[in-house]
């Protein structure tokens, strides 16, 4: 009762605080996208670079979230793009990877057959590769952003904002509802989002796969 009274009470901060959450998480999957996705196509075929790219991603997931913070901050100072540029690196690991596994497993002989049939490389990639591999690159997406979703909570440490300030605010001050307050509204995010993209997911996947 007293978390539901504080929500109401202070929805338009509750509110604020989502929208500067969803934009900090989004922002870095949306760049892990545009720089995963394309990596994941080109370590394909570079055995040997794909070996370095994903040692040097698995590090980074290694790195504890704080330290990471801690890590980018005599860098780019406090903020929202110290914030933002943490958060992408996490994300890339598991887009660089579900990229690079999906595409790896398409049937050779399928894209031979394509070949054979005239059809271009790049014709290849997006009529074939694609389409076949886009569950698991979805998957790949939909892990990154979860796990932004949580990790985002520890940007308030670095004045980035988002749902976290009340989760430290209230341990601070021992205030138990406004704590569980941040802990839920980031959970809710965090399965809404799953749930979102795992519908996105059913919908670019062809029904014959």
């Amino acid at each position: 009762m007293e978390v539901f009274t504080f929500i109401t009470t202070h929805w338009d901060d509750i509110f604020e605080a989502t929208l500067q959450h969803m934009k900090l998480s989004f922002s870095a999957v949306l760049l892990a996208c545009l720089v995963g996705v394309p990596l994941g196509f080109i370590l394909v075929n570079n055995k040997y670079m794909s070996s370095i790219v994903l040692n040097i991603a698995n590090v980074i997931q290694t790195i504890p979230s704080l330290a990471m913070f801690a890590l980018v901050m005599p860098f780019m100072g406090i903020g929202t793009k110290p914030a933002i540029f943490a958060l992408f690196l996490y994300a890339l690991l598991p887009i660089i990877k579900n990229t690079y596994i999906g595409i790896n497993n398409v049937d050779p002989a399928i894209k031979q057959a394509a070949l054979g049939m005239g059809m271009s490389k790049n014709q290849i990639m997006f009529q074939i590769e694609v389409p076949l591999s886009i569950s698991v690159i979805m998957g790949g997406v939909r892990i990154a952003t979860v796990t932004c979703i949580g990790v985002t909570t520890i940007a308030t440490l670095i004045a980035a904002g988002g749902l976290g300030d009340f989760i430290y605010r209230g341990l601070s001050t021992f205030n138990i509802p406004m704590i569980l307050t941040g802990a839920i509204f980031s959970a809710l995010l965090a399965l809404s989002m799953d749930f979102l993209l795992g519908l996105l997911e059913k919908k670019l996947t062809s029904k014959g796969i």
